[in-house]
């Protein structure tokens, strides 16, 4: 009897490309195959890791100062007489051990948070990330977002027969971060139509990072041919 062979770590689990396409009605109106060089990068962990973090501290606004013994006001007069009194001497009120005085140590706006990230080693966590989309079930094909205005009612119908077209009830449910929708170009009737969701994000394909991509459960992504066009374009982009 032949033993089955185990599946190791560092092999690649085979992700099936095949993908239905819906329309914003829900209805599945066709499939695409997704592009390997974009689906069929292994999961790495750290690299995702390292870039999003990157990200977020670029991102770091650096806010807290506090002043320092020649910042703080006052100080201009010897608060006593060197000896006489029975005190301890002191030269000014602006010593860090007094009240009101500069503080030590403290935390000053000069700090610089930002990182430095590859061009390569963004695009590769952004590959690894899309891969892992697509293997968890997190990604949605939409063939187009039509408004003739900008409608939220119009918008919160879509979710939801997507969210039931697509079996992803997340999509409707969770009340924070459910979705991502990478627009093929920019659409200001469709940006507008779902900016009053809090938990839905609208942005440019060409504009997509890992550090969005993840934030959001699903991902839904416009007119797959022209969005994943423009990503190989951009991974190729040297």
């Amino acid at each position: 009897m032949t033993t089955p062979k185990k599946t190791t770590k560092k092999e690649k689990v085979a992700v099936s490309l095949e993908m239905p396409v819906f329309s914003m009605d829900g209805t599945k109106v066709g499939m695409f195959t997704l592009p390997e060089s974009l689906f069929t990068a292994p999961w790495r962990a750290d690299l995702v890791h390292q870039v999003t973090t990157a990200m977020q501290a670029n991102a770091r606004q650096n806010r807290a100062n506090t002043k320092d013994r020649s910042e703080v006001s006052g100080g201009g007069k010897k608060p006593w007489a060197q000896k006489g009194t029975g005190q301890a001497r002191h030269s000014s009120t602006r010593s860090p051990i007094w009240r009101h005085g500069g503080v030590t140590f403290g935390p000053r706006s000069e700090r610089d948070y930002s990182e430095k990230i590859n061009k390569k080693m963004r695009t590769q966590a952004l590959i690894s990330v899309l891969s892992r989309k697509a293997k968890d079930g997190e990604l949605i094909l939409v063939d187009k977002f039509a408004f003739a205005e900008p409608k939220a009612k119009v918008a919160k119908m879509a979710l939801g027969k997507l969210a039931e077209g697509a079996a992803a009830t997340y999509l409707v449910s969770k009340k924070k971060n459910a979705a991502l929708l990478a627009l093929a170009s920019y659409d200001l009737n469709a940006i507008k139509s779902f900016s009053n969701f809090g938990n839905v994000m609208t942005e440019e394909v060409r504009n997509l990072n890992p550090l969005n991509v993840m934030t959001a459960k699903y991902l839904v992504i416009e007119k797959p041919e022209e969005s994943f066009a423009a990503l190989i374009a951009r991974a190729k982009a040297k």
